[in-house]
């Protein structure tokens, strides 16, 4: 063990990095252009309805894909070991956009998530997404190294546990207000993985599990909370137990348009661009939060496989690359991100198929959104960079 981690040392000093995983990059590569196409077709008749040309969403969506890959080469290029240093200078950046956006942000449909400014208006949580997950990577690969204490129970709760739930608590209740439950319990699952990961022993896994039971019962309280989230649930459980949402014209209309998608794609679909389900159906979220009901319509279940399987392949060799990274911030960093990119696509693909309530979360790497668009490539080109120091073959 000590010869392996000597090894690890002197890889990462000395800077030998080797090939990063093309694999990786491929898919992603796929599912970017790919999800470029799909917002162009299913965004043609919401671009009409609003008196723009056609053609308006798609150009939108290559200047966020150029903004990403700009983002991404250059934290592929950075030497992530210098990111612990600007860790405490991305999370109180991201936690003061949190705050702004609460006073100053762009209201839609009741929420205030993006702040308005003159080209781009960001969305705070997105960027939140990575500045944790490096802030956590940073913080956790190196707390081994605090004082301790002779008590292993008080030691565990002033080093680990309470900064843990200090600043994820203060990230969690900011985005919750905003409000935004799904963005909340996306970032929650991926800090507690991240946690998990970082610890070990008897004292660590039976905080994790008194977290992660306490989280969920909070969770399961914002969601009676508010009225919308109320009737989602209903509508989620009539689905369950009858197959079709109830009130088709009211609170299940959205999931009803969704259902009918799917149902009308069959095995081979109708067809790239025939989707019907598009044509104001599902409105604007059309090229957002349900474009996978609209590929599965125009692609049928075997397209919309292909595309669970491009997502199931890249949460493989995300965990791959942590398995062998060279050293504890790598795994984190590779883990937390990897994480976050499956667990998104899988709220995502889950909500639209019916399986759980709707979540309003974008299907990473295809869904229209600048601010995530930047945000994902970004993290990508970090986790490719991780991907040069570990031993893939």
């Amino acid at each position: 063990m000590r010869r392996r981690k000597a090894t690890y040392k002197k890889r990462t000093r000395i800077g030998t990095a080797g090939k990063p995983d093309f694999h990786l990059l491929i898919i992603v590569s796929f599912l970017t252009l790919f999800g470029w196409i799909m917002v162009y077709s299913s965004s043609v008749i919401v671009a009409f309805s609003q008196d723009r040309n056609s053609w308006y969403y798609f150009y939108r969506q290559f200047i966020w894909i150029i903004l990403g890959l700009i983002a991404g080469y250059f934290l592929y290029r950075f030497d992530y070991h210098k990111l612990p240093k600007v860790a405490p200078i991305l999370i109180t950046a991201s936690i003061l956009m949190l705050i702004v956006v609460l006073f100053a942000g762009v209201e839609i449909g009741g929420a205030k998530r993006w702040i308005d400014l003159p080209l781009f208006d960001p969305q705070p949580s997105e960027f939140t997404k990575l500045a944790l997950i490096i802030y956590l990577a940073s913080w956790l690969s190196r707390k081994t190294k605090a004082i301790k204490y002779k008590n292993p129970l008080r030691n565990y709760l002033v080093v680990e546990m309470l900064p843990f739930l200090l600043i994820l608590s203060i990230i969690l209740v900011l985005i919750l207000i905003e409000p935004d439950l799904g963005t909340t319990a996306l970032i929650g699952i991926v800090a507690l993985g991240m946690y998990y990961m970082a610890g070990e022993g008897f004292i660590h896994n039976i905080g994790f599990f008194a977290i992660m039971l306490t989280s969920t019962l909070i969770g399961l309280l914002a969601a009676f909370l508010e009225s919308y989230r109320i009737n989602r649930i209903k509508t989620y459980l009539t689905v369950l137990k009858t197959g079709t949402p109830e009130d088709r014209l009211g609170s299940g209309y959205q999931l009803s348009q969704m259902l009918t998608a799917i149902g009308a794609g069959g095995i081979l679909g109708e067809g790239f661009g025939q989707s019907r389900q598009k044509f104001n159906y599902l409105g604007e979220t059309a090229f957002s939060d349900t474009i996978f009901a609209v590929i599965a319509e125009e692609l049928g279940l075997l397209g919309a496989s292909a595309i669970v399987a491009c997502f199931l392949y890249i949460s493989l060799r995300g965990l791959k690359i942590a398995q062998n990274a060279p050293d504890k911030l790598g795994a984190l960093l590779a883990s937390g991100i990897t994480l976050w990119i499956s667990f998104q696509a899988f709220l995502n693909i889950a909500a639209n198929v019916g399986l759980i309530p709707l979540t309003g979360i974008a299907l990473p790497f295809i869904s229209y959104g600048g601010s995530s668009m930047i945000v994902l490539l970004a993290s990508l080109g970090l986790l490719l960079n991780i991907s040069k120091y570990a031993n893939l073959d």
